[in-house]
């Protein structure tokens, strides 16, 4: 698995607007200069987060873009599935699936498949709640999980 710059950016974007949800709509510049991203970049994944329905956007001089929901109520998981195209270990194995001709035969699939299982788990039981307080790693000492 490779969490590209996009998935990454997502994540930035979308913890910045759930930091700023008290405000009506966040403008793509105002996030730009916040996380220090190009806004031609922002634009294009705003694009698939829009299409995903993890984000609302308004047009005018008082436009931009704001969380549907309350951060509590999105998972890391979902918010990158919405720009990665496949978050498992191995290019064989496409949304929990297989498709490898060689799957039957395969002696390491099924761990693949359970390290699949075990991070899309994983990045679902993180919100950007927990992503802007940072509280669920507050305790974690030696790289040691808080779950």
């Amino acid at each position: 698995m490779n969490i590209t710059t996009k998935g990454r950016y997502a994540l930035r974007v979308m913890t910045d607007l759930a930091a700023h949800a008290d405000e009506s709509y966040v403008s793509l510049s105002a996030i730009s200069q916040r996380q220090e991203l190009s806004v031609k970049y922002l634009e294009m994944i705003v694009a698939r987060l829009k299409k995903a329905g993890l984000v609302e956007s308004s047009r005018g001089k008082e436009g931009g873009y704001r969380l549907c929901r309350r951060p509590g109520d999105y998972t890391v998981g979902e918010v990158l599935r919405s720009i990665e195209d496949n978050l498992a270990p191995v290019p064989c194995i496409k949304d929990g699936v297989s498709t490898c001709e060689r799957a039957d035969a395969c002696l390491t699939l099924p761990m693949w498949r359970e390290v699949d299982e075990l991070t899309n788990s994983y990045f679902d039981s993180v919100t950007l709640a927990d992503l802007l307080t940072g509280q669920r790693w507050k305790n974690v000492k030696n790289g040691a999980s808080a779950s």
